[in-house]
């Protein structure tokens, strides 16, 4: 019978983010260096208190890492490692799915109450964080997806989020040049939206163009990409009327302008 021996901390936090107690993943480790222990041998293999072995043993056998004789003693032997944590990982996905059903509940009853949210303005910062928003709005989207924005938003990150947006809505862009093939999938305008720096239109009221964007989903929720601040793009986000018909204003605004400059 092989003595106990250090288990490097990093496979045990490994282990512990998959779901086990130090203590099982002690057990495990040491049934895996040997074959038949009974809970005696196992308790010399691993170093787990004497009164704590059947209790683990029981939960190992539940998560389905190890398998019990019926012999008396009982015998004991872990499951090979790419079975077990396969084992572990289809535990993990659906108490994940389990969590995220009941959570959802909780988060669709706050939408239920008519707090006023609706109303709120939220700022976002972080590239990453902009782009997670701007997924969840194009893939909600019911009616329309509206962009106004430059091609080095739109590439940087932006058109692959678009994609997730229902077939069955129309998804308008306006900038002020494309590169490469221009998708089937969108209405393309392109632009000369430069061209505001050096006119007499009254933009005082609108986004400085080199240095935002803006996005409508459905007339009922918008955001707007800012410029950097510490290096990092900020937004604003709303589902306020405001905000929304400040956004609805910008776009034909510059839209209407723009197409006026080309004619």
């Amino acid at each position: 019978m092989k003595a106990p021996r250090d288990v490097p901390n990093a496979l045990l936090e490994s282990l512990k983010s998959l779901g086990l107690t130090k203590y099982e993943a002690l057990v495990y480790i040491g049934l895996l260096r040997t074959s038949g222990a009974t809970a005696t041998e196992v308790h010399e293999i691993s170093g787990v208190p004497r009164a704590s072995v059947y209790p683990v043993l029981d939960r190992l056998v539940q998560k389905e890492l190890v398998s019990v004789s019926h012999t008396t003693p009982k015998r004991f032997d872990a499951v090979a490692p790419d079975q077990g944590v396969e084992n572990l990982m289809r535990r993990i996905e659906s108490d994940a799915e389990s969590a995220r059903a009941a959570l959802d509940v909780f988060y669709r009853e706050k939408g239920l109450e008519g707090r006023g949210d609706r109303e709120l303005v939220w700022t976002i910062y972080g590239e990453e964080n902009i782009r997670t928003r701007l997924a969840g709005m194009f893939g909600s989207a019911e009616r329309s997806v509206e962009v106004l924005a430059t091609w080095d938003i739109l590439q940087g990150g932006v058109l692959p989020l678009l994609e997730s947006a229902p077939d069955s809505v129309p998804v308008d862009i306006v900038t002020e040049r494309w590169e490469g093939e221009q998708p089937s999938r969108f209405r393309l305008h392109l632009l000369p939206l430069a061209g505001l720096r050096e006119t007499r239109l009254p933009t005082e009221n609108l986004l400085p163009y080199e240095r935002s964007g803006v996005f409508l989903v459905d007339d009922s929720r918008a955001l707007l990409w800012m410029g950097a601040v510490d290096g990092q793009p900020s937004a604003l986000y709303s589902e306020s009327e405001g905000l929304v018909l400040f956004v609805r204003r910008h776009i034909t605004t510059v839209t209407e302008w723009a197409k006026a400059a080309v004619q």
